[in-house]
């Protein structure tokens, strides 16, 4: 019996990077695990899988960016970003800023999902 294993691309990589730093928040924690179970649902199979294209990876980021987006909305009706001294907006919240991080990630890897020259 033999192990057929196929090389993790940048994209993938930079995917489950993103996953992994975005899992913080609801729909944002559900587009995490959507990323990670599509970085892994080619590695499952030996044929190739229809749903590992860029457009998958776009709808997710995108998604992600829309939960982001209502989560900061839901945060600036309470009044939450009213700070006392400036460096506040770094030191309180680290969650909003390592999502945007992983969001700004997921993009990228659905950028270079496209980009790749078989669109995988």
């Amino acid at each position: 019996m033999t192990m057929h294993r196929r090389p993790v691309g940048r994209a993938r990589l930079l995917a489950a990077l993103a996953a992994v730093v975005i899992v913080i928040g609801i729909l944002v924690f559900v587009v995490a695990l959507a990323t990670i179970a599509l970085v892994t649902l080619p590695y499952a199979t030996d044929r190739p899988v229809r749903a590992d294209r860029w457009p998958a990876y776009a709808i997710l980021a995108a998604a992600g960016w829309i939960g982001f987006g209502l989560r900061i909305l839901d945060l600036l009706t309470l009044r939450a970003f009213l700070f006392d001294q400036p460096t506040d907006v770094f030191t309180r919240g680290p969650g909003l800023w390592l999502t945007g991080i992983g969001l700004a990630i997921l993009s990228r890897a659905a950028y270079d999902v496209w980009l790749a020259p078989d669109g995988r």
